[in-house]
């Protein structure tokens, strides 16, 4: 009730220094409101204001019952737009009322002032490109975005964009690993499926993905994507290099989709994600009014699928989604966790797929090595695990043994060196001869050898030792290419490399040792 009084009487104190000669500038500085909002005050007349305001308190209570949803988003993420503001809002609530954008903006403005969030009102930004007709073009890019998991931590996902110039209708593809020709090829194919078909011609960057080389102004295109365009009816068309203007409605849309969708958008999974993005398009992004057309990209779908041409049969390999492996060696999938074997994650960007088939999840590495499989969990929260991936026990120890032997240049002394360890370290054996494998696969046989040979000589039986033998011959071929068997007019350097390894057990003598030697 006070604030219907306040407005009835910034109202009335308006039209009195109106008619006391006061300017619309000089009124709207002295009472610090927008001179458009004096304007709009000066024009109306008692009953009309007052109709006005009843109005707008109206509406204030039809978005009441989500004050509380709207303050919590601001005290976390105070810069939010009030155009995010309104998609979250019917992303979280499906019966959320059909209201303007500008009755929203309105009621996250009444928030921000009711409890003191301020912030200065961004706007979106597009450029004025000439029309074109129906079907005509569309426009691609691609982005890509550092988003947060729910542990706070980066996750950068990539993602491609493509907008039919006339309607504005917009679709967007995301993936966890940079496109290649074959992903950007499917991205198309969900595209067209989506648009309901393909414009005559598509407008590109000179993308490394899409072209091999530009010789003297002639583009070729990758092997892939030559056969993707010779099986589809548009042209493509590829933007002269630095000459963003030639593609100025995509350029935008990236834009759109970082601000106004990824923003403070927490990341669960890729597919989820995906899901996600589909209905932040059909509810925001083709849903609501174009700032430049003043129309709703999904209505003008309508006309310009009338003058899309069919989409023809193409056949293709569609790509598994792809997975981060976090740390513990768990893979996150619709809200659970699931285990892969140990050893499985080497790092940042480990990375696998999976497949869903019936009720079963399938995980295999990038390079098609199943890995996993799963009984596919419906909760949430859940730890689905295996024991077996603890250790790796697809082999028997014995057999283990043999194919690591097989990969040394001497057979039988990797044999006995291996078995010596086998007797040492009884319950480490596994591990032990995995580790070696790994070292032994990422070296020549050379070094392999020479390796070995030393730790037989010197006594040393252990995996992560083996590995600093290793690790020393490969840094001082790296260096200056010395051959080994100069090692002692290197020695020097070698003992401080060695000085600075530090082994699973306590045994840094041996190697001072070794090198004295």
């Amino acid at each position: 009730m006070n604030e219907f009084f306040n407005k009835l009487i910034m109202y009335h104190q308006i039209h009195k220094m109106s008619r006391d000669g006061w300017s619309k500038s000089r009124i709207s500085e002295f009472l610090g409101i927008n001179w458009r909002t004096v304007s709009k005050y000066l024009k109306m007349s008692e009953e009309a204001f007052l109709v006005f305001i009843e109005d707008q308190s109206n509406r204030q209570k039809l978005l009441g019952p989500f004050e509380d949803f709207v303050k919590i988003k601001l005290d976390k993420y105070p810069d939010t737009k009030a155009a995010q503001m309104h998609d979250w809002l019917k992303e979280h609530y499906p019966d959320f009322p059909e209201v303007t954008p500008k009755t929203v903006y309105n009621f996250v403005m009444y928030v921000r002032q009711r409890h003191n969030i301020p912030i200065p009102d961004a706007q979106r930004d597009y450029c004025i490109v000439e029309e074109l007709p129906w079907g005509k073009q569309a426009q691609i890019d691609f982005g890509e975005y550092n988003i947060r998991d729910g542990q706070g931590k980066r996750v950068k996902v990539y993602f491609f964009t493509i907008v039919l110039s006339r309607s504005r209708y917009k679709y967007v593809f995301f993936s966890l690993t940079p496109f290649t020709s074959s992903l950007t090829v499917y991205a198309h194919i969900k595209a067209f499926e989506y648009f309901g078909g393909i414009p005559k011609e598509i407008v590109y960057d000179q993308d490394k993905v899409l072209l091999v080389d530009e010789n003297l102004g002639n583009l070729i295109l990758t092997e892939v994507f030559q056969g993707f365009v010779r099986s589809m009816p548009f042209d493509p068309v590829f933007c002269r290099k630095s000459d963003p203007e030639s593609k100025g409605k995509i350029e935008n849309v990236v834009r759109y989709v970082k601000h106004n969708f990824l923003y403070n958008r927490p990341f669960s999974d890729i597919e989820t994600l995906n899901q996600e993005c589909l209905g932040w398009l059909s509810r925001t992004a083709n849903g609501m009014s174009h700032s430049f057309t003043m129309e709703k990209p999904k209505d003008q779908l309508l006309l310009e699928q009338e003058h899309l041409q069919a989409i023809p049969a193409y056949a293709f390999d569609e790509p598994e989604p792809v997975f981060p492996v976090r740390k513990h060696n768990v893979v996150y999938y619709k809200k659970n966790w699931y285990t892969v074997p140990e050893g499985t994650y080497q790092g940042r960007g480990t990375k696998v797929t999976i497949l869903a088939d019936g009720g079963e999840l399938i995980i295999k590495d990038l390079n098609g090595k199943q890995l996993a499989t799963h009984e596919i969990c419906y909760g949430r929260g859940r730890l689905i695990s295996n024991t077996d991936h603890k250790r790796d026990k697809s082999k028997k120890i014995d057999a283990l043994m043999l194919d690591v032997a097989v990969l040394f240049p001497d057979n039988d002394s990797a044999l006995m060196y291996l078995e010596k360890i086998r007797k040492e370290k009884q319950r480490y054996a596994r591990d032990q001869f995995q580790h070696i494998r790994g070292c032994v696969e990422r070296a020549d046989v050379d070094i392999a050898g020479k390796t070995l040979r030393l730790c037989i000589e010197r006594g040393i039986y252990d995996a992560r030792d083996f590995e600093a033998v290793m690790n020393m011959y490969l840094d001082q071929r790296k260096a200056n290419g010395t051959s080994m068997h100069e090692m002692k007019k290197v020695s020097l350097s070698i003992n401080k490399k060695i000085a600075e390894i530090t082994p699973n057990t306590s045994n840094i003598l041996d190697y001072e040792k070794v090198m004295k030697n």
